[in-house]
């Protein structure tokens, strides 16, 4: 079988699903100018170019989002700061990139490739926190004290300058003394110190969190794995020390922003996940393992019961946390009002919770970013709570959309690579189960694909034996049946 065209697959999923994989003309044109015209620059900016800031993403990240920067205070306590690309300064609201962004939502990241919100001259260029390059950005700045709580902030706009581009991966492995410094701090104790102080920080914000019912699970997302241009494998891509330590640093950031906003009198775009989808079946999960679970959704609960089970049996964890995960359904946005009460998201256990640190690849965070700084500027809001209504709506069923063209081109993908497996069997887990059909996951390579024989009773969180059936790339099919 001849290898699939997974670009032109993903182009197609992407129109099918309405969304817009090629940048229009005038958008192109429109950014070329922006790069050349540069950053709007009036208002009151602070110098921080000299600040030890650093960035911590995937080796072959472009699209630079966030810097941090940590020091650690004689109580005990942490300031904490985090550079939020500032995107607007560039992009300006009602222009034609600025339209385009606003159609798509978010950057489209599939196995073939990434289908950016923004066109790359400025997400990868001059709106990213390139090393070595000075760039604005807006600053939230934080004391954390040593329970990992954040008792006050600040919000600034800033010059800054990116004094390191680390990777989680070799960053990881040196905080678990598995390897040297990554090269870029190799010979430079004042960012080797910020990462300490960044690691144990982020280490006591994340115990205050799970103090608060945050969950603690474990999942992981295929990655493709491309040998001479051709794709040989979906290997698991999963969660590390690093990794963790950014996510924790962003969750706080978030939380402050939307706390920011509020205190001001503001409204804001919120990301909440109040209660689980399917509270009742993680009650029989529980019970399959001999945990008992509380009949009204309690996050302090299910994560007791997520830490006895990592313990007790750490090799079959990452598949009960994708199961906890499916069944806890996903989020969506909200326009809240100044005075709206706290809407809290059940899995990071956090109230008031505003995407906020991703301008270059999420549009809801470029909203955002507009919205602090009209409150730092003291003018008006960008925006009526009516408009943010129809921004969260959209945002979320974009978002969606974007979830279905990235598991849709990753079916081509693995149907591809399983095309010659046909017979051949596989442990797996179920991961849905609805009146559409009941759904499992194997992992090598890590796919989905569709139970179409011994399905019946079958419900998410099944550890399954399946025999691979056949494989249909056009149609995204992937078919498994019980053994």
């Amino acid at each position: 079988m001849d290898a699939p065209d997974l670009a032109q697959i993903a182009a197609d999923e992407m129109r099918a699903n309405g969304l817009e994989p090629v940048f229009p003309p005038e958008v192109l044109r429109e950014a070329e100018h922006l790069a050349q015209d540069g950053a709007e620059r009036s208002g009151d900016i602070r110098d921080l170019r000299g600040r030890q800031w650093f960035s911590i993403d995937n080796d072959d990240t472009l699209d630079l989002d966030q810097l941090s920067w940590a020091e650690a205070l004689p109580d005990g306590s942490v300031r904490l700061a985090v550079a939020v690309a500032d995107v607007d300064a560039l992009v300006r609201r009602g222009g034609s990139v600025d339209t385009h962004a606003a159609a798509n939502t978010t950057s489209v990241y599939t196995a073939t490739g990434v289908f950016p919100m923004l066109p790359p001259l400025l997400s990868n260029d001059r709106t990213s926190l390139h090393e070595g390059e000075e760039r604005l950005a807006v600053v939230v700045d934080m004391n954390v004290d040593r329970e990992g709580s954040v008792t006050d902030a600040q919000l600034y706009r800033a010059a800054v300058r990116n004094h390191a581009k680390l990777a989680y991966d070799s960053v990881a492995a040196w905080l678990e003394m598995q390897a040297p410094p990554p090269a870029a701090i190799a010979g430079n104790a004042a960012l080797q110190a910020q990462l300490r102080v960044h690691d144990q920080v982020a280490r006591s914000m994340r115990r205050w969190r799970q103090q608060r019912g945050a969950l603690n699970v474990m999942t992981s997302q295929a990655r493709p794995v491309f040998d001479k241009g051709e794709l040989v494998d979906l290997r698991a891509d999963r969660k590390n020390r690093a990794k963790d330590l950014i996510a924790d640093i962003m969750i706080a950031t978030n939380g402050t922003t939307a706390r920011f906003l509020a205190q001001h009198g503001q409204p804001s775009l919120r990301r909440v996940l109040e209660e689980p989808r399917r509270w009742d079946r993680l009650v029989q999960l529980a019970a399959q393992h001999g945990a008992i679970l509380p009949v009204a959704p309690d996050a302090l609960a299910l994560d007791r019961f997520l830490t006895a089970r990592r313990a007790a049996e750490p090799s079959g964890f990452e598949d009960l946390s994708l199961a906890v995960v499916k069944l806890l359904g996903s989020g969506a946005y909200v326009a809240a009002p100044p005075d709206a009460p706290p809407a809290g998201h059940f899995g990071l256990a956090v109230n008031d919770y505003a995407h906020s640190t991703a301008p270059n690849r999420r549009f809801v965070d470029l909203v955002t970013q507009r919205l602090l700084k009209a409150t730092l500027a003291q003018q008006a809001m960008p925006y009526s709570i009516a408009e943010l209504d129809v921004i969260a709506q959209h945002c979320t069923i974009q978002e969606d959309k974007a979830s279905t063209v990235e598991r849709r081109v990753l079916k081509a993908a693995a149907a591809y690579l399983l095309h010659d497996r046909i017979g051949d069997r596989f442990d797996a887990i179920v991961t849905g189960a609805t009146p559409k059909g009941t759904f499992v996951r194997i992992t090598a390579p890590m796919v989905e694909g569709r139970m179409v024989r011994g399905f019946e009773g079958r419900d998410v969180g099944d550890a399954v034996r399946v025999k691979l059936l056949g494989v249909d790339i056009e149609q995204r099919f992937i078919d498994f049946g019980s053994v």
